[in-house]
């Protein structure tokens, strides 16, 4: 064995580094949003598992009040939860507009599984909601064409049936908040299981209209005060 020169070795174990390093990363948002699209779908188009949302599209504050929501306790999901905590406000909100200015292709809508009966009556409740309960209808909220509305209110077309079952639910059991006054929480409270399983069945069996956003504004007050979209 010989010793090779001082000069001569340094220049090999540079060359050899060079050779192993590794490639640059793109440092941008969209970059570090596809952790989101482990869950979430490519592009957050949503998952196929049905119960992880599409997140392309929403309104920017909408997703951002959820993010918060999981960040501060209002929503529970332990990976979400644990993935956002060390996170800033500034940041999650650069995140959600990340995914609201995606403008991608929606699936296709779902068969339904239950009868005409049980459609009738989650079209009932989407449509005309339950004046004899003061129950406001979907659309008095969620826009017209039920695709939301800016800056806070999200689209119901599109969503998976188990997800919107899930969160319908969840808001029922009060596993989801959002801050007082909770009026999806009251809503989904006065729904039966029945009634939670009929609304999702039917927003799931409808078609995303065509070039179908966000409303800019809703055409009236809304029917109740509402926390989470202050």
């Amino acid at each position: 064995m010989f010793a090779l020169p001082s000069r001569l070795l340094l220049t090999l174990m540079l060359v050899a580094g060079a050779a192993v390093a590794a490639p640059a990363v793109e440092d941008s948002i969209a970059q570090r949003a596809q952790a989101c699209t482990l869950c979430h779908g490519k592009q957050g188009r949503a998952a196929a598992d049905g119960y992880h949302p599409r997140l392309a599209g929403k309104p920017q504050g909408y997703l951002y009040k959820q993010l918060l929501n999981f960040r501060d306790g209002r929503r529970d999901y332990g990976l979400m939860s644990d993935l956002i905590a060390p996170l800033s406000d500034a940041y999650l909100l650069e995140l959600a507009g990340h995914f609201a200015q995606l403008e991608l292709p929606y699936p296709a809508p779902q068969a339904p599984s239950v009868d005409a009966a049980t459609l009738a009556r989650g079209r009932a409740l989407v449509l005309q909601g339950d004046p004899l309960r003061k129950l406001p209808a979907c659309v008095q909220c969620h826009g017209e064409k039920l695709s939301g509305v800016q800056p806070f209110i999200p689209g119901l077309l599109g969503l998976p049936r188990d997800y919107l079952n899930g969160q319908l639910g969840a808001w029922r059991s009060g596993q989801r908040r959002a801050v007082a006054p909770d009026c999806m929480g009251h809503i989904a409270k006065q729904l039966q299981v029945e009634e939670i399983n009929a609304v999702s069945q039917w927003l799931a069996a409808q078609p995303m209209p065509p070039g179908s956003k966000p409303a800019a504004a809703l055409p009236a007050p809304l029917p109740m005060a509402c926390g989470g979209l202050q």
